[in-house]
């Protein structure tokens, strides 16, 4: 059985955390960020240390203690640092670019798709075939992804699509005579 939520979450210079009841909130020079800790788990700190403790030992209650470390670990690290997604699109003519608030991508379709850009979300579209995903959520950010991929989703015969930076696509071999 996992025990990840025994490892302490150490909050770095420069973020601040504070507890109101059973929700947490961090600010950090990316963002702010805010979670509520299942009633299952009890929360202690000691100057720079979150630590987190099941206050049963069901099932439910240890489940809830890894993840609600795990989900404050990763919130505290992206108000920090910043959760990034790199994505690559792959195929001929499938290009991505910003104007705006918008994320205008060309995937093949007859018309260009217009993706508007969240608040508190950097896009940067380097090349023509890269896009970089940038904000103080993991959960946005991943979210957004997600949303931009299901446009046109890797196919496994040509491997066209919208793809994650070092993303395997498992390739089917074509027709055989």
């Amino acid at each position: 059985m996992s025990r990840v939520g025994k490892n302490p979450i150490n909050v770095p210079v420069g973020v601040t955390v504070t507890i109101n009841a059973n929700i947490i909130e961090a600010q950090g020079k990316m963002g702010k960020d805010s979670y509520q800790i299942p009633d299952q788990v009890s929360l202690e700190r000691h100057d720079n240390v979150i630590t987190l403790k099941a206050k049963s030992n069901e099932k439910v209650a240890r489940m809830m203690w890894g993840t609600a470390q795990r989900r404050l670990a990763t919130m505290i690290a992206a108000v920090d640092q910043g959760a990034t997604v790199n994505l690559e699109l792959s195929g001929v003519g499938y290009r991505a670019s910003t104007q705006g608030s918008k994320l205008v991508l060309q995937l093949g379709y007859s018309h260009d798709i217009e993706y508007p850009i969240p608040q508190g979300i950097i896009v940067k579209c380097d090349k023509p075939t890269s896009i970089s995903i940038t904000g103080s959520s993991k959960q946005r950010v991943g979210q957004m992804a997600a949303e931009i991929r299901s446009y046109r989703l890797p196919e496994p015969y040509k491997g066209k699509g919208v793809i994650r930076a070092g993303e395997f696509v498992v390739r089917k071999e074509g027709k055989k005579k």
